[in-house]
C-alpha cells in the first residue's frame, strides 16, 4: 500500500511540475462581467439583456468596455482613435466574445467568426463566434454563411471554412 501512495504522489508532483511546459488553450476565460447599467460602447444599447452575445475589451489600465455583440466590438477595436483616443492595440489586455454553442466567454483569437448566417444578434446581422472546426462545419450546415474570419489580435482575416 505505501508503494502505491508513493507512485501516486510522484505522478501528481510530475503533473504539477510539467503542466507549465505543455501548450495550453483557454477553453473559457474568466468572463469580464458587465453591470446592469453598462451599455455597448459603440451603439449605446444595454448589454446585460443579451448575455449570449456579450463581447468585452479590457485594457491594461484596468478599464473595461462591453458590447452587445462582436460586430460593435470590432468597430470599436478597429477605430480606437474615435472611441478611445491616445490608445493603441498594445494597450489591450483581453478581447472576449461569447461562443455561440457553449455560451462561454472565449478569447476572440480562439474562435471563428461567421457572417451571413440566418442567426441574428440583438441588432440584426452579427459576426457569430464559433469555436472549433467541427462546430464551424455544423454551424455552416445548419445556418449558412457568407464568410468565415479569424481575429489575430489586430485584424479580421477571411479563412476557408
Amino acid at each position: 500500500m505505501p508503494q502505491k501512495k508513493g507512485i501516486c504522489s510522484a505522478a501528481i508532483i510530475l503533473c504539477v511540475l510539467f503542466s507549465g511546459l505543455l501548450p495550453t488553450t483557454t477553453l473559457a476565460l474568466e468572463p469580464l462581467q458587465p453591470a446592469d447599467a453598462d451599455r455597448c460602447a459603440v451603439c449605446g444599447m444595454k448589454v446585460t439583456p443579451f448575455p449570449n452575445w456579450v463581447a468585452a475589451v479590457a485594457f491594461k489600465d484596468g478599464s473595461q468596455y462591453f458590447f452587445d455583440g462582436p460586430k460593435d466590438m470590432f468597430n470599436f477595436l478597429f477605430d480606437l482613435q474615435q472611441y478611445r483616443p491616445d490608445t493603441s492595440q498594445a494597450d489591450i489586455a483581453e478581447v472576449q466574445v461569447t461562443e455561440y454553442y457553449t455560451v462561454q466567454r472565449r478569447d476572440a483569437r480562439e474562435v471563428f467568426f461567421v457572417t451571413g448566417s440566418d442567426v441574428m444578434g440583438p441588432m440584426g446581422n452579427e459576426l457569430v463566434p464559433v469555436a472549433g472546426e467541427e462546430a464551424l462545419k455544423t454551424f455552416i450546415q445548419d445556418h449558412g454563411q457568407t464568410e468565415v474570419m479569424r481575429y489575430d489580435g489586430e485584424k479580421l482575416t477571411a479563412v476557408e471554412p
